[in-house]
Protein backbone atom coordinates (compact mmCIF):
# COMPACT_ATOMS: atom_id res chain seq x y z
CA UNK A 1 0.00 0.00 0.00
CA UNK A 2 1.85 3.70 -0.88
CA UNK A 3 1.29 5.98 2.11
CA UNK A 4 1.88 9.63 1.21
CA UNK A 5 5.02 10.39 3.02
CA UNK A 6 4.01 14.24 2.81
CA UNK A 7 3.47 15.76 6.37
CA UNK A 8 0.11 17.35 6.50
CA UNK A 9 1.53 20.61 6.93
CA UNK A 10 -1.50 22.42 9.59
CA UNK A 11 -1.22 19.28 12.01
CA UNK A 12 2.23 19.56 11.83
CA UNK A 13 2.62 22.82 13.13
CA UNK A 14 0.68 22.79 15.92
CA UNK A 15 1.68 19.24 17.01
CA UNK A 16 5.76 21.06 16.86
CA UNK A 17 4.05 23.78 18.75
CA UNK A 18 2.49 21.09 21.71
CA UNK A 19 5.99 19.90 21.26
CA UNK A 20 8.06 23.08 21.98
CA UNK A 21 5.30 23.66 24.80
CA UNK A 22 5.74 20.43 26.71
CA UNK A 23 8.16 21.08 29.56
CA UNK A 24 7.31 17.75 31.67
CA UNK A 25 9.00 15.77 28.92
CA UNK A 26 11.93 13.87 30.31
CA UNK A 27 15.79 14.35 29.20
CA UNK A 28 17.26 11.20 27.87
CA UNK A 29 20.57 10.13 29.34
CA UNK A 30 19.63 12.34 32.26
CA UNK A 31 16.21 11.81 33.72
CA UNK A 32 16.39 8.27 32.11
CA UNK A 33 18.77 5.99 29.99
CA UNK A 34 17.14 3.06 27.71
CA UNK A 35 19.20 0.06 26.10
CA UNK A 36 18.11 -0.49 22.19
CA UNK A 37 20.46 -3.19 22.29
CA UNK A 38 19.40 -5.67 19.13
CA UNK A 39 17.14 -5.47 16.57
CA UNK A 40 13.85 -7.24 16.74
CA UNK A 41 13.08 -10.77 13.98
CA UNK A 42 9.78 -10.79 12.69
CA UNK A 43 6.97 -12.37 14.65
CA UNK A 44 4.19 -14.11 12.52
CA UNK A 45 0.33 -12.78 13.55
CA UNK A 46 -1.25 -14.74 16.34
CA UNK A 47 3.00 -16.27 17.29
CA UNK A 48 4.25 -16.13 20.90
CA UNK A 49 7.21 -16.77 20.45
CA UNK A 50 9.90 -14.30 19.52
CA UNK A 51 13.28 -14.37 19.84
CA UNK A 52 14.77 -12.44 22.37
CA UNK A 53 17.50 -9.95 20.65
CA UNK A 54 17.78 -8.05 23.93
CA UNK A 55 19.41 -9.60 26.85
CA UNK A 56 18.41 -6.61 29.09
CA UNK A 57 15.53 -4.07 29.78
CA UNK A 58 14.70 -1.38 27.59
CA UNK A 59 14.83 1.25 30.37
CA UNK A 60 18.41 1.14 32.39
CA UNK A 61 17.21 3.89 34.48
CA UNK A 62 14.31 6.45 35.20
CA UNK A 63 14.31 8.67 37.76
CA UNK A 64 11.19 7.73 39.75
CA UNK A 65 11.32 10.66 42.00
CA UNK A 66 11.34 13.33 39.05
CA UNK A 67 8.35 11.45 37.74
CA UNK A 68 6.18 11.48 40.73
CA UNK A 69 7.06 15.04 41.49
CA UNK A 70 5.16 15.88 38.47
CA UNK A 71 1.68 16.29 39.25
CA UNK A 72 0.42 14.98 36.01
CA UNK A 73 2.74 11.96 35.99
CA UNK A 74 2.02 11.51 39.58
CA UNK A 75 -1.84 11.14 38.45
CA UNK A 76 -1.33 9.37 35.80
CA UNK A 77 0.83 6.54 37.51
CA UNK A 78 -2.10 6.29 39.88
CA UNK A 79 -4.62 5.42 37.16
CA UNK A 80 -2.38 2.60 35.17
CA UNK A 81 -2.82 1.05 38.67
CA UNK A 82 -6.94 0.97 38.55
CA UNK A 83 -7.29 -1.34 35.40
CA UNK A 84 -8.33 -4.84 35.01
CA UNK A 85 -6.10 -6.71 32.73
CA UNK A 86 -8.45 -8.81 30.16
CA UNK A 87 -11.02 -7.41 27.97
CA UNK A 88 -14.54 -8.76 28.82
CA UNK A 89 -13.81 -8.35 32.45
CA UNK A 90 -16.08 -6.04 33.58
CA UNK A 91 -14.48 -2.60 34.90
CA UNK A 92 -15.72 -2.27 38.51
CA UNK A 93 -14.93 1.57 38.84
CA UNK A 94 -15.02 2.81 42.35
CA UNK A 95 -15.99 6.35 43.75
CA UNK A 96 -12.04 6.85 44.11
CA UNK A 97 -11.56 5.90 40.69
CA UNK A 98 -13.48 8.18 39.15
CA UNK A 99 -11.85 10.70 41.26
CA UNK A 100 -8.74 9.88 39.82
CA UNK A 101 -9.61 10.08 36.23
CA UNK A 102 -11.15 13.49 37.10
CA UNK A 103 -8.04 14.78 39.04
CA UNK A 104 -5.90 13.34 36.07
CA UNK A 105 -7.94 15.48 33.73
CA UNK A 106 -8.12 18.67 35.87
CA UNK A 107 -3.99 18.49 36.10
CA UNK A 108 -3.25 18.26 32.08
CA UNK A 109 -6.12 20.59 31.77
CA UNK A 110 -3.73 23.11 33.71
CA UNK A 111 -0.68 22.55 31.36
CA UNK A 112 0.79 24.59 28.60
CA UNK A 113 0.45 21.88 25.88
CA UNK A 114 -3.29 21.35 26.40
CA UNK A 115 -4.35 24.97 26.67
CA UNK A 116 -2.78 24.93 23.38
CA UNK A 117 -4.39 21.82 22.15
CA UNK A 118 -7.31 23.37 23.61
CA UNK A 119 -7.19 26.64 21.70
CA UNK A 120 -6.88 25.11 18.75
CA UNK A 121 -9.66 22.79 18.78
CA UNK A 122 -11.63 25.80 19.57
CA UNK A 123 -10.67 27.74 16.62
CA UNK A 124 -11.62 24.36 14.98
CA UNK A 125 -14.99 24.32 16.39
CA UNK A 126 -13.92 20.98 17.59
CA UNK A 127 -13.88 21.46 21.64
CA UNK A 128 -16.39 23.97 23.82
CA UNK A 129 -14.48 26.50 24.33
CA UNK A 130 -15.71 26.69 28.57
CA UNK A 131 -12.94 24.50 30.11
CA UNK A 132 -15.47 22.49 32.27
CA UNK A 133 -16.97 21.17 29.17
CA UNK A 134 -13.47 20.68 27.45
CA UNK A 135 -12.87 18.70 30.64
CA UNK A 136 -16.62 16.44 30.01
CA UNK A 137 -15.58 15.54 26.27
CA UNK A 138 -12.07 14.83 27.38
CA UNK A 139 -13.07 12.50 29.90
CA UNK A 140 -15.75 11.03 27.27
CA UNK A 141 -13.20 10.35 24.67
CA UNK A 142 -10.86 9.04 27.26
CA UNK A 143 -12.46 7.34 29.94
CA UNK A 144 -15.74 6.15 29.14
CA UNK A 145 -16.67 2.71 29.42
CA UNK A 146 -17.50 0.63 26.21
CA UNK A 147 -17.75 -3.25 25.21
CA UNK A 148 -15.03 -4.14 23.90
CA UNK A 149 -15.83 -7.27 23.96
CA UNK A 150 -19.31 -8.30 22.78
CA UNK A 151 -20.28 -11.03 25.29
CA UNK A 152 -19.01 -9.24 28.51
CA UNK A 153 -19.95 -5.79 30.26
CA UNK A 154 -18.40 -2.48 29.75
CA UNK A 155 -14.87 -3.71 29.77
CA UNK A 156 -12.55 -1.10 28.60
CA UNK A 157 -11.97 2.33 27.79
CA UNK A 158 -9.69 4.85 25.38
CA UNK A 159 -7.30 5.39 28.20
CA UNK A 160 -7.12 1.80 29.39
CA UNK A 161 -5.88 0.61 26.11
CA UNK A 162 -3.74 3.18 24.73
CA UNK A 163 -2.24 3.81 27.68
CA UNK A 164 -2.37 0.56 30.16
CA UNK A 165 -2.42 -2.33 27.42
CA UNK A 166 -5.33 -4.91 28.17
CA UNK A 167 -5.24 -8.41 26.00
CA UNK A 168 -8.09 -10.10 23.94
CA UNK A 169 -9.05 -13.78 25.04
CA UNK A 170 -5.63 -13.64 26.86
CA UNK A 171 -4.66 -14.01 23.36
CA UNK A 172 -3.23 -11.00 21.92
CA UNK A 173 -1.60 -7.50 23.41
CA UNK A 174 -3.56 -4.89 22.57
CA UNK A 175 -2.70 -1.18 23.36
CA UNK A 176 0.33 -0.76 25.77
CA UNK A 177 1.73 2.71 23.87
CA UNK A 178 2.94 4.02 26.89
CA UNK A 179 6.51 4.03 27.97
CA UNK A 180 5.88 4.82 31.49
CA UNK A 181 3.55 1.68 31.77
CA UNK A 182 6.04 -0.40 29.69
CA UNK A 183 8.79 0.94 32.27
CA UNK A 184 7.10 0.09 35.46
CA UNK A 185 5.68 -3.55 34.05
CA UNK A 186 8.98 -4.41 33.01
CA UNK A 187 10.33 -3.26 36.38
CA UNK A 188 7.93 -5.15 38.00
CA UNK A 189 8.98 -8.48 35.87
CA UNK A 190 5.76 -8.42 33.64
CA UNK A 191 7.19 -7.18 30.28
CA UNK A 192 10.38 -8.79 28.53
CA UNK A 193 11.85 -5.98 25.74
CA UNK A 194 13.03 -8.63 22.71
CA UNK A 195 14.77 -5.76 20.64
CA UNK A 196 13.60 -2.49 18.11
CA UNK A 197 12.15 -2.98 15.07
CA UNK A 198 13.75 -1.09 11.96
CA UNK A 199 14.22 -2.43 8.04
CA UNK A 200 17.32 -2.56 7.62
CA UNK A 201 20.77 -1.91 9.36
CA UNK A 202 20.84 1.47 8.31
CA UNK A 203 18.13 2.96 10.06
CA UNK A 204 19.09 1.77 13.63
CA UNK A 205 17.66 4.49 16.18
CA UNK A 206 19.46 6.45 18.88
CA UNK A 207 18.95 6.45 22.71
CA UNK A 208 18.01 9.41 23.23
CA UNK A 209 15.00 8.87 20.18
CA UNK A 210 11.91 10.03 21.33
CA UNK A 211 10.04 7.82 19.41
CA UNK A 212 10.67 3.81 18.87
CA UNK A 213 8.86 1.02 17.28
CA UNK A 214 9.66 -1.92 19.58
CA UNK A 215 9.06 -5.76 20.00
CA UNK A 216 7.95 -6.91 23.23
CA UNK A 217 6.49 -9.80 25.49
CA UNK A 218 4.02 -9.09 28.03
CA UNK A 219 2.67 -11.38 30.74
CA UNK A 220 3.89 -13.87 27.87
CA UNK A 221 1.99 -12.44 25.07
CA UNK A 222 3.97 -11.52 22.52
CA UNK A 223 3.37 -7.75 20.54
CA UNK A 224 5.12 -8.37 17.42
CA UNK A 225 5.77 -4.34 17.30
CA UNK A 226 4.12 -1.24 18.80
CA UNK A 227 5.07 2.02 18.14
CA UNK A 228 5.68 4.45 21.32
CA UNK A 229 6.79 8.04 22.55
CA UNK A 230 9.61 7.69 24.53
CA UNK A 231 10.28 10.40 27.36
CA UNK A 232 7.41 12.88 26.95
CA UNK A 233 4.73 13.46 29.24
CA UNK A 234 1.23 12.18 29.66
CA UNK A 235 -0.54 15.44 28.67
CA UNK A 236 1.34 15.74 25.53
CA UNK A 237 0.42 12.35 24.28
CA UNK A 238 -3.71 13.00 25.29
CA UNK A 239 -2.96 16.80 23.71
CA UNK A 240 -1.90 14.94 20.45
CA UNK A 241 -4.35 12.04 19.94
CA UNK A 242 -7.45 13.86 20.76
CA UNK A 243 -6.43 16.86 18.33
CA UNK A 244 -6.52 13.52 15.85
CA UNK A 245 -9.26 11.89 16.74
CA UNK A 246 -11.36 14.83 16.99
CA UNK A 247 -10.01 15.64 13.13
CA UNK A 248 -12.28 12.87 11.47
CA UNK A 249 -15.24 11.08 12.28
CA UNK A 250 -13.75 8.05 10.13
CA UNK A 251 -13.69 4.45 11.94
CA UNK A 252 -9.67 5.27 11.76
CA UNK A 253 -7.81 8.07 10.86
CA UNK A 254 -3.96 7.93 9.85
CA UNK A 255 -1.99 11.45 9.07
CA UNK A 256 1.29 11.66 8.25
CA UNK A 257 3.29 14.43 10.44
CA UNK A 258 6.78 16.02 11.14
CA UNK A 259 7.01 16.45 14.91
CA UNK A 260 10.48 17.53 15.98
CA UNK A 261 12.95 15.44 13.71
CA UNK A 262 10.16 12.46 13.56
CA UNK A 263 8.68 11.58 10.47
CA UNK A 264 5.46 9.91 11.79
CA UNK A 265 2.54 8.28 11.13
CA UNK A 266 -0.63 9.03 13.84
CA UNK A 267 -3.07 6.32 13.65
CA UNK A 268 -5.96 6.76 16.09
CA UNK A 269 -9.09 4.28 15.93
CA UNK A 270 -12.85 4.83 17.26
CA UNK A 271 -15.13 3.50 19.23
CA UNK A 272 -18.38 5.42 18.69
CA UNK A 273 -17.94 8.43 20.85
CA UNK A 274 -14.80 7.73 22.43
CA UNK A 275 -11.15 6.63 21.29
CA UNK A 276 -10.77 2.90 20.94
CA UNK A 277 -6.85 2.90 20.36
CA UNK A 278 -4.19 5.41 19.14
CA UNK A 279 -0.63 4.86 18.49
CA UNK A 280 2.45 6.66 16.44
CA UNK A 281 4.37 4.41 13.95
CA UNK A 282 8.04 6.06 13.26
CA UNK A 283 8.00 6.00 9.25
CA UNK A 284 11.37 7.79 9.52
CA UNK A 285 13.85 9.96 11.31
CA UNK A 286 16.04 13.21 10.38
CA UNK A 287 19.23 11.46 10.97
CA UNK A 288 18.03 8.83 9.03
CA UNK A 289 15.93 7.30 6.75
CA UNK A 290 13.41 4.34 7.52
Amino acid sequence: MARSQTADQELTQVLNQLWQLDTNRLTPGTDYIISLQGRAGYVAQGSNYARDKARAPLFTYVNEEKLKSIETYAHFINLLDNYEMSTGVSEKVTLDELQENRLFIDSIVETDVMKCAHKYLVRKGQSPSDTKQFKKQLYDIWFRLYHRDRSGGEDSCGFEHVFVGETKFDQEIMGLHNWVQFYLQEKHGHVDYKGYKARDNKDTPDEDDHVLNLQFSWKGLVKPVGGSFIGVSPEFEVALFTIIFLMSNSKMTSVVVKVDEYMLELVVYRHGRSIGTSFPKLLSSNHRDL
